[in-house]
């Protein structure tokens, strides 16, 4: 029997919400020091009263928040190619592959009893975690709203984030359906 691959699907950490969002708040922040910096007057705006720039008396302080926050956007891009999770489906086993050093999970099919796609998490924002042992449950998510959620036979539950829960589910269950036809 051969292990061709039946689903496959890659992940990468630039297109995380979360992440995206905070690393542009922070460039904003840069870029909004930087523009204080060049304008250090104090502004009335209705309500709120805006001081002088607090740092006059060191030369060019500015241009240190403007590099940062270039460098911060230039991070942002280059995350967009950073693999986190590579999730590949075979006739045999799921496995997941993470970041650079992280070890492989593969998970058998042999021990999984069910499959179900479920929402990723109650919040909008997540963290991209690997192999997060939480709550009984063990994670894998990088992006997206759905997961599948496997259970094994020692009642551990597995939920793996995809942008693709449909095809993912698809996959684990005509593998889950040829085991129990071929057991007797």
């Amino acid at each position: 029997m051969s292990d061709s691959i039946l689903f496959e699907e890659k992940q990468y950490l630039g297109f995380n919400k979360q992440s995206i969002l905070w690393r542009t708040v922070l460039a904003l922040f840069c870029f909004v020091a930087y523009y204080w910096s060049e304008n250090p007057k104090p502004v009335d705006v209705s309500v709120i009263h805006i001081g002088s720039y607090p740092v006059q008396d060191i030369e060019n302080s500015g241009q240190i928040f403007f590099i940062m926050g270039l460098v911060i956007l230039l991070l942002s891009a280059c995350l967009v190619f950073v693999l986190h999770i590579h999730t590949t489906v075979t006739e045999t086993s799921i496995i997941l592959n993470g970041l650079w050093t992280a070890r492989i999970v593969k998970i058998d099919f042999n021990s999984i009893v069910s499959a179900e796609k479920i929402l990723s998490s109650k919040y909008r924002l997540n963290r991209p975690v690997y192999n997060l042992h939480l709550n009984g449950t063990i994670r894998f998510y990088t992006r997206g709203k759905d997961a599948v959620q496997l259970t094994d036979r020692d009642g551990l539950k597995y939920r793996i984030g995809s942008q693709r829960a449909d095809d993912l589910l698809k996959a684990i269950q005509q593998q889950l359906d040829k085991l129990t036809i071929a057991k007797p």
